[in-house]
């Protein structure tokens, strides 16, 4: 458990339904480590941008992957600020009236400024840090990338220290004069999970699924 907390800005505070607020770093940690995509919002000529994208973490640190010709790597320039969020809805909520329908969630909010790696070593890291973490093993297994495909890639990096949880957890809130015995609340759980494998058509059937990808979870 990390327990440093999580810094508290003007811009990390968090003010609607503040109780659900969790202040751990380990836990802005969690809800990036379950992600896949995260959203990346930034300002174009006073217009604002959000892009869905991969993303993977080492330490506090956030990479992001864009294509080097992608207009969101080229915006960052230094003292652009950005905002990264990742979100799990782990349920929806059914309340006994339309006002308490809601969900169970966990999100993080990332404030900072962001940077675009130049180097090969640095933009090597980031790319190994990003296949870990959509596809654990695959670096290990698959081609490592050339210099071309590195310099076609861009990967952004963002730090997490200014950033805030929120987790809602638990059963519709209900006002007690509405609950009564003959109408149904609660919960339907949501989870994400993943399929059997499909391979290339160009794959022998005599190729086995490789374990990194016959054991990846969600």
């Amino acid at each position: 458990m990390t327990e440093t907390p999580l810094s508290s800005t003007e811009r990390s505070t968090v003010r609607r339904h503040n109780e659900r607020a969790v202040t751990d770093r380990q836990a802005l940690y969690d809800v990036l480590d379950a992600g896949i995509v995260c959203h990346l919002g930034f300002v174009v000529d006073g217009a604002p941008v959000v892009l869905p994208t991969l993303y993977g973490r080492d330490g506090n640190t956030l990479y992001m992957h864009a294509s080097s010709g992608a207009r969101s790597s080229r915006l960052f320039t230094p003292g652009a600020d950005v905002c990264v969020t990742v979100t799990h809805v782990d349920g929806i909520v059914y309340g006994r009236s339309v006002f308490h329908h809601s969900a169970n969630y966990r999100s993080a909010v990332v404030h900072g400024t962001a940077r675009t790696l130049n180097s090969e070593a640095e933009k090597r890291h980031g790319m190994r840090v990003l296949a870990e973490h959509v596809v654990p093993g695959a670096w290990g297994y698959a081609r490592q990338p050339h210099a071309k495909e590195l310099a076609a890639v861009s990967v952004t990096v963002l730090d997490l220290t200014e950033a805030s949880v929120k987790v809602r957890t638990g059963p519709p809130r209900d006002s007690e004069d509405e609950i009564t015995p003959d109408m149904w609340a609660g919960v339907l759980p949501v989870r994400l999970d993943v399929g059997t494998p499909q391979p290339d058509p160009h794959v022998p059937d005599t190729v086995p699924v490789p374990e990194h990808v016959r054991t990846r979870r969600l």
